[in-house]
């Protein structure tokens, strides 16, 4: 596989391709940015922080990949979510042939103390900008007859945990949107995945390293999942490697969830 600081443009699984990739300012988002632009494609990066954007572009192109920022908002209103999907066909020249719903917010709270704005905000970015995106964007594609859509899920949506309620289930919710979206589109050539991570450690979370670290000791690979593993994963199911794979649930967790050592 090629590395992701090493890109060649011209060439690689997704050379020719355009790619929009939600929430990829930084951590798994900006990884898989990366990923797929050195495997060809053009990436637009999206997020709120345009100084954090333009480092990742900065980064794909100085290293020979091609890149844009553009701006947004995944919690604004569904006329926001619709320009913001007709901006980043625009930056990439017309068309987005790979989709990646990655944005996502987690605040885990017990349910009694989640406050209103944050269901209200997990909900919006987590279940109504996929789908608003994929109304938007996965159409073109299938009048095109090719075009891919990974949506990042989470290792907690597969099991029962006494915290995180809400957005263990709008990681489900993400999952099963894959899956119709896989029957409603694949026939007509868009493959609809999702990968799911497993304890990943982000900017987000190094504070809480030593808690990631006693979570994956007694998984089967025994250390954090990284965010360049999760990409590998996206890329995987965007490229032509996958050709025959629809509406799965790719689980890049170490085996945290298919496994119990103790």
């Amino acid at each position: 596989m090629t590395s992701s600081t090493t890109t060649t443009t011209d060439a690689g699984r997704l050379a020719g391709r355009t790619a929009l990739v939600t929430g990829s300012t930084s951590g798994i988002g900006a990884a898989i940015a990366r990923t797929l632009a050195a495997e060809g494609a053009t990436v637009a990066v999206s997020g709120r922080d345009a100084t954090r954007g333009d480092a990742v572009v900065g980064s794909i192109t100085a290293d020979g990949g091609r890149a844009v920022f553009v701006p947004a908002d995944l919690g604004g209103s569904y006329a926001d979510l619709r320009a913001f999907a007709a901006a980043a066909t625009e930056a990439l020249g017309g068309r987005v042939d790979v989709l990646v719903n990655n944005a996502g917010i987690y605040p885990v709270t017990p349910t009694a103390d989640l406050p209103d704005a944050d269901l209200d905000a997990m909900l919006a970015v987590n279940v109504r900008a996929p789908h608003v995106l994929v109304g938007a964007l996965a159409p073109a594609m299938a009048e095109r007859g090719d075009g891919a859509v990974v949506t990042i899920g989470s290792w907690m949506a597969s099991v029962g945990s006494p915290f995180g309620a809400m957005y263990t289930a709008t990681k489900a919710a993400a999952e099963q949107l894959a899956r119709a979206w896989a029957a409603e589109f694949g026939p007509r050539g868009v493959r609809v995945n999702t990968v799911s991570p497993g304890v990943t450690r982000t900017p987000g979370n190094e504070a809480a390293s030593e808690v990631l670290d006693a979570m994956t000791a007694t998984t089967p690979a025994g250390v954090v999942v990284r965010p360049d593993d999760v990409a590998r994963g996206v890329l995987y199911l965007a490229s032509d490697d996958a050709a025959m794979v629809h509406g799965i649930t790719l689980h890049v967790d170490g085996g945290i969830t298919a496994t119990k050592l103790s």
